[in-house]
């Protein structure tokens, strides 16, 4: 699988890591965010990068910062299903992931991510406005499918039916001003393992996938490159949107996000 086309137009490596498990995917993003930070300590300019990890991830339930101390009968429960059960440093709640799931971990240094405002001054991007250009990519993503009505709501993620149905989740950490976790686009996931939890604690709420949606089946292989290519749109000018909110001044050095 090639990403050249974005490997191009970003300051980035984008690797895609195929299916594993979840704790291989926290060993990688340790991996990567220790990179970085040290990169920075070094101060070479020619080590200031990103990384994009794409990948899919065997069955497993993760939960979130704000509930983790999910009951250990839940936790029992849910390995009976087959499936892995991690309490991760992420922000949000408890979620799914498994194949059919576009998975995403972009290992980012928030200090080098800047935006300009009307004044022309530039200033961090910060968390909120990351979270948010993350969203925007997700978003042209699956417009780009037909689906048009895929938007934002007052909870983070991507949302279809005016909120109702979540087709992609979002939960970040924040490390030093080094962003890791990342996102969930549900391609062609089985959504029975949804069925079993309250995902990201919405009750009332459903998940879907591009494939339910569609009524036919899309798979993480169609959809990675489209998302590759936006999100590189994003990330490399995050300051010609005028819809877009301006850096935030959150504090990028330690900071959980997600639902």
């Amino acid at each position: 699988m090639r990403l050249d086309t974005f490997l191009s137009r970003s300051a980035a490596d984008a690797i895609w890591l195929g299916r594993i498990t979840y704790a291989d995917g926290l060993r990688q993003q340790c991996y990567y965010v220790n990179k970085l930070l040290a990169s920075r300590k070094l101060g070479s300019d020619s080590m200031k990068k990103s990384y994009v990890l794409l990948l899919e991830h065997t069955p497993v339930y993760t939960v979130g910062i704000r509930h983790f101390k999910y009951s250990e009968d839940e936790e029992h429960r849910l390995k009976k299903l087959g499936a892995d059960f991690y309490r991760t440093k992420r922000g949000g709640l408890i979620t799914f992931h498994g194949p059919g799931q576009l998975v995403v971990y972009p290992i980012v240094d928030l200090h080098l991510l800047h935006v300009k405002g009307p004044d022309q001054n530039s200033t961090l991007v910060g968390v909120r406005r990351y979270v948010y250009l993350v969203e925007e990519a997700i978003i042209k993503t699956v417009r780009s499918f037909g689906l048009v009505g895929a938007d934002r709501s007052p909870n983070t993620g991507v949302w279809l039916a005016n909120g109702m149905r979540k087709i992609a989740a979002i939960g970040i950490n924040v490390r030093d001003g080094v962003v890791s976790h990342g996102l969930a686009l549900n391609c062609n996931t089985d959504l029975n393992w949804f069925h079993q939890i309250v995902p990201c604690g919405l009750v009332g709420k459903e998940v879907t996938s591009l494939t339910q949606e569609l009524g036919r089946n899309v798979s993480v292989n169609d959809v990675f490159p489209i998302f590759c290519e936006n999100f590189a749109e994003f990330m490399n000018e995050p300051s010609v949107r005028d819809d877009l909110p301006l850096g935030d001044g959150d504090n990028v050095n330690s900071y959980g996000w997600g639902l």
